[in-house]
């Protein structure tokens, strides 16, 4: 089965019936339109091609607005393709709602992570840096310390934790319980926290 496109709400909690309480993410799912259905013979394998979010026609290049006229539907903002068997079941045009899903089951949720900028060690991979400021050590406290580089190997290992580009990634969280469906409203709610910012896109797989 496909998934659907959505955008981080925010989060919220839920009160089971035996009185716990659940922190939860709340998601708006679709409704997506299908844009385009992928066949072995045209394109050689299986899928369907997803829209989610109005986009204006004035900042749509021709290409895709071609695509969207095509389809039979208006420009959107995030276009997501699912692999599916079932993609003879889907036409172009049709719309994916909050149904694909039921209260109960368990999700993936896929999202891209805040970007943190360029961060060193002792926020990237929690190193403890190399302790007080005795023995002259002024400026060494949030360092990362010995990087094994000597006479041999000459060289500093691949894969060595150090500074650098942390966040903005592509992260998929797994086995999600869906904990309430509010389908006139076309949302989602979730167990556990999801990665990215508010208002950012997600997928949503089944």
């Amino acid at each position: 089965m496909p998934g659907i496109i959505g955008k981080k709400i925010g989060m919220t909690s839920l009160f089971t019936p035996d009185g716990k309480n659940i922190p939860c993410t709340l998601i708006e799912a679709g409704p997506c339109v299908v844009t385009q259905v992928k066949t072995i013979e045209t394109d050689g394998y299986l899928a369907i091609q997803l829209g989610y979010g109005e986009k204006k026609a004035k900042n749509t290049t021709k290409p895709l607005a071609g695509h969207f006229a095509k389809a039979g539907t208006t420009p959107k903002k995030k276009l997501v393709e699912f692999r599916t068997d079932d993609a003879a079941n889907f036409a172009a045009g049709s719309e994916i709602n909050t149904s694909l899903f039921a209260e109960g089951e368990f999700v993936d949720v896929v999202g891209t992570s805040k970007g943190k900028g360029f961060q060193g060690v002792v926020k990237r991979y929690n190193f403890a840096g190399v302790g007080g400021q005795t023995h002259g050590q002024h400026n060494r406290a949030r360092h990362p310390g010995s990087i094994g580089a000597c006479s041999w190997p000459s060289r500093v290992f691949k894969g060595m934790r150090m500074g650098g580009r942390m966040g903005n990634d592509r992260v998929k969280v797994q086995n999600l319980k869906v904990m309430r469906i509010v389908a006139d409203k076309n949302l989602i709610v979730v167990s556990g926290s999801i990665p990215g910012a508010k208002n950012s896109f997600v997928v949503l797989e089944k």
